[in-house]
């Protein structure tokens, strides 16, 4: 029995409770983060907040300048872990009604200050563990998520590599969903081809079009035949969504302009009718411009493959889950959207779990989606997250080295 005990007390695994300890500073961390909201890969602030907690902390870090990424290692050697959690912004002016609004106007409307103080407090549960890690956790702080750069410029950058990381996980909260609920899935979120469509016709008089070539007519007729692709050219079991959100032309209402403009987004699960969509995109815009007698340039502005869960780390993601927060509610499966998320990047390196976390405020007539500018997120499950981080990465690298995964 004594060779029993010993070990069970060998290992208990980091907990809630040592989690739930930090509370009251990660909100702290949380409100100073959300303050300072910056956007894309370019972000001083954020960074050197993140530097001062991780020497606070004692923990080695390295800053990807050029990029605005952060690496932190924890333990020694491998097997190797990685944890990520993006922290930019986007170009949206705050309305929530809280006193921590930030006032630059730009704002964490989709959780990322959220996330990267979720990953700051498993670093500090990880940092007070560090001896009993059998390998590294390397966090990985990323900028750039919001417009698909960030991941991928961090892969290119080698952050998978010295000491090469085996698998990983990142977390997304979301305020549409309650409190004490997990969400997992197979292929989490799905591919983005973001488009840009120049239009050139000839500038004119209003009250002459004929002596004019009318961009916005011709993007009129381009919009028309995309939103046909999606009900002419995809089945029915083949999920995609295709939708243009900017069609910016013109100045004055008695003014025909030279050019129009139109952005939009293509997202897929399926490789093939990804592929076939984008040859259809290119093929029927500048057609569809000739036809008008204008001239159509597509710009590529965002490529992103779908996240694609590693069954092995999402299985023990869930039970690590239900060992540390038994009273969670987890939806096995259930994670499979039309969002995007530049995690794809890393999910396709290596073997990785994505899983989204429900942060709905108590007041549910304040719950909107990702995004909003009257977002608010519930920061009691910061520590929640943390501990779920931090226990997975221990769990991880003990099993790792003992070669059962």
């Amino acid at each position: 029995m004594e060779g029993k005990l010993e070990i069970m007390s060998e290992y208990m695994g980091i907990g809630r409770d040592e989690a739930k300890e930090l509370q009251s500073t990660l909100v702290s961390w949380r409100r100073s983060l959300h303050q300072i909201p910056e956007t894309g890969i370019c972000l001083p602030q954020t960074v050197s907040y993140i530097k001062d907690r991780l020497e606070e902390m004692g923990i080695e870090y390295k800053v990807y300048d050029d990029i605005s990424c952060i690496t932190a290692e924890i333990g020694k050697g491998e097997p190797c872990f990685l944890l990520r959690s993006d922290m930019d912004a986007l170009q949206v002016k705050e309305e929530a009604d809280v006193p921590f609004r930030s006032v630059n106007g730009c704002m964490h409307g989709c959780g990322h200050d959220m996330h990267a103080t979720i990953l700051l407090g498993a670093a500090k549960l990880l940092k007070a563990h560090e001896a009993e890690l059998k390998g590294t956790v390397k966090l990985l702080f990323q900028s750039g998520e919001e417009i698909f750069q960030g991941a991928k410029a961090a892969v290119a950058a080698g952050v998978l590599e010295n000491p090469k990381v085996g698998a990983g996980m990142a977390i997304h909260v979301i305020g549409a969903v309650p409190t004490g609920v997990i969400i997992t899935g197979k292929e989490a979120m799905s591919a983005v081809y973001g488009f840009k469509i120049t239009i050139k016709g000839k500038g004119g008089h209003g009250s002459m079009p004929e002596q004019a070539i009318d961009p916005i007519n011709a993007g009129v007729q381009v919009y028309l035949a995309l939103q046909s692709l999606i009900a002419r050219e995809v089945g029915g079991t083949e999920e995609a969504v295709l939708t243009v959100g900017q069609f910016a032309a013109g100045d004055v209402a008695n003014v025909i302009p030279e050019r129009a403009v139109l952005q939009g987004t293509l997202r897929t699960f399926n490789k093939e009718v990804r592929k076939r969509l984008i040859e259809r995109i290119n093929e029927i815009v500048p057609a569809v411009a000739r036809a008008y007698r204008c001239e159509a340039e597509v710009e590529v502005i965002s490529d992103c493959p779908g996240v694609v869960t590693d069954d092995k780390v999402t299985a023990l993601v869930e039970n690590e889950i239900r060992r540390i927060l038994p009273e969670m509610k987890i939806f096995a499966g259930a994670a499979h959207g039309m969002g995007s998320e530049d995690f794809a990047f890393i999910t396709e390196e290596i073997p990785a779990s994505y899983y989204m976390m429900g942060a709905g405020v108590p007041d549910q007539s304040k719950w909107v989606g990702q995004h909003n500018p009257k977002i608010e997120f519930n920061e009691e499950v910061l520590a929640d997250g943390a501990a779920i981080y931090a226990a997975v990465a221990e769990k991880w690298l003990r099993e790792a080295s003992e070669e059962k995964i």
